[in-house]
């Protein structure tokens, strides 16, 4: 399964601008609000979580929330992705896979998971 996302930085960052961290705790968990250093990672931060959720099927909702995709780097800094137990069970989710990027004021992610199904 396959889902992709494209957000315009810009949006995140006036999210950021009008309700501080407050907005980031929305969609990312303490872990990954550190890894947060400028608007265009949490950009990419909510692109993943959307294509993931389109990956599912489901989109953001009582299925899959914000918290239950949960993101990390590697020691080389290339985006993690993986799935709370909850969601890994209900889609039946072996692996995940995440690829973003910034270019033009944009963030765009890509997910690809692998069902056991």
């Amino acid at each position: 399964m396959i889902g992709i996302d494209l957000v315009k930085i810009e949006r995140i960052e006036g999210l950021i601008a009008r309700h501080g961290e407050r907005a980031l705790q929305r969609f990312l968990s303490p872990d990954e609000i550190a890894l947060v250093g400028k608007p265009h990672t949490a950009a990419g931060f909510w692109a993943a979580k959307e294509a993931c959720a389109k990956a599912l099927g489901c989109g953001i909702g009582s299925e899959c929330g914000f918290h239950d995709i949960i993101l990390s780097k590697t020691d080389r800094g290339a985006p993690r992705l993986a799935l709370s137990e909850t969601v890994r069970a209900r889609f039946g989710i072996t692996d995940a896979s995440l690829s973003i990027t910034h270019d033009g004021g944009f963030a765009i992610a890509v997910v690809a998971l692998e069902t056991a199904r």
